[in-house]
């Protein structure tokens, strides 16, 4: 018996398929015209010795514009980690005192305005990237849902790889709602049609699955239906062990401790067993991976101690003295092992 043929819903309604994309007033100027660079825009680069690792301060949109002209398709895995559209002013206060500095601003006129800097920001990055390469945005779940979308009309919803739950735990607040205990991290692959560079994590197999298969792999076996159809019909084990089981999209990473020797005090800062996970899966010892909003410089300290060069970019003062000392890097007198650069006018 043949089966009846499944059509699209309202398909007579649709000629062809169309896109869905976001519209705010103002969004058709957005890339027809570069955005103007602030008057005198410059950039201080500060670079390892061994060439490894570099640290860019100043804006990101015009750091990411003069990087095309350097690092044009040598980008393995860029991360952005950009403010979360809170509308508050961001401080660090120093540690033993009530002293605060300003780390970030994070308030916007309008959600488009949010938008239309980020934008822009993507689209330079996305030019950076190597074929195999992917960009992995982070956000909340209050902008996520605009921001891929956002990201669907620059790479193309079929660049679109997955979509990554980070939740933690953290002081719960009195609210009429849910607790908010999670973050969203957006992966886009630079061209679908190249294999991405991709190294599978495991996590531990459920004590259902040990108690019945042990640590060894399972193997599949399959069997032909009446209709010629091939299906599953069972498991068995092999004597192979097995890596655990391949790792989901909800990843539960606990929120740095106050205590913690990592901690930096940076108000934004986020844990290395987090971007541990994607260095290890987006990325091979020697690929250059780039943060535009590099913060406390967590990926730049992760990306060097697995052996990858980096690029780090940032605007705020704070910021980059966080770095210096979390790289052991000094802005006033350089050690042997690093260089700074002079100005540059872009």
């Amino acid at each position: 018996m043949l089966a009846t043929p499944v059509r699209p819903r309202h398909d007579s309604h649709v000629g062809s398929p169309r896109t869905v994309s976001l519209h705010w007033e103002g969004k058709e100027r957005l890339g027809a015209v570069p955005l103007p660079l602030a008057k005198g825009s410059s950039l201080r680069r500060w670079s390892l010795a061994d060439g490894a690792g570099e640290l860019i301060h100043g804006d990101n949109l015009v750091a990411l514009r003069s990087l095309a002209k350097t690092h044009a398709g040598t980008v393995t895995l860029g991360y952005l980690d950009p403010p979360f559209f809170t509308g508050r002013v961001f401080d660090h206060v120093e540690r033993g005192t009530r002293v605060k500095r300003a780390a970030f601003d994070d308030r916007w006129v309008d959600r488009a305005a949010y938008l239309e800097a980020l934008a822009p920001r993507i689209e330079q990055l996305r030019a950076l990237l190597a074929p195999h390469g992917s960009i992995v945005v982070h956000v909340d779940p209050k902008t996520s849902h605009y921001v891929k979308v956002l990201c669907d009309e620059i790479f193309g919803e079929d660049a679109f790889a997955s979509e990554i739950v980070w939740r933690y735990r953290r002081w719960p607040t009195k609210t009429p709602n849910f607790q908010r205990v999670h973050d969203v991290l957006l992966r886009y692959r630079k061209d679908p049609a190249v294999a991405p560079r991709w190294n599978p994590l495991y996590e531990p197999l459920a004590a259902s699955t040990l108690k019945t298969w042990g640590t060894t792999k399972q193997r599949a076996v399959f069997a032909k239906g009446e209709n010629g159809s091939v299906r599953r019909a069972r498991s068995s084990s092999t004597a192979d062990p097995t890596a655990g089981a391949p790792m989901g999209d909800v990843w539960e990473i606990g929120v740095i401790a106050p205590v913690a020797h990592e901690r930096t005090g940076y108000p934004s800062q986020k844990p290395e067993a987090l971007l541990a996970r994607l260095v290890t899966a987006l990325s091979e010892p020697g690929d250059l991976v780039l943060d535009p909003y590099a913060g406390s410089g967590t990926t730049l300290a992760v990306a060097a101690k697995m052996s990858r060069r980096f690029i780090g970019i940032d605007a705020s003062d704070l910021a980059i003295e966080t770095i210096h000392k979390r790289l052991e890097v000094s802005a006033e007198a350089p050690p042997a092992r690093a260089r700074p650069a002079s100005g540059e006018r872009v």
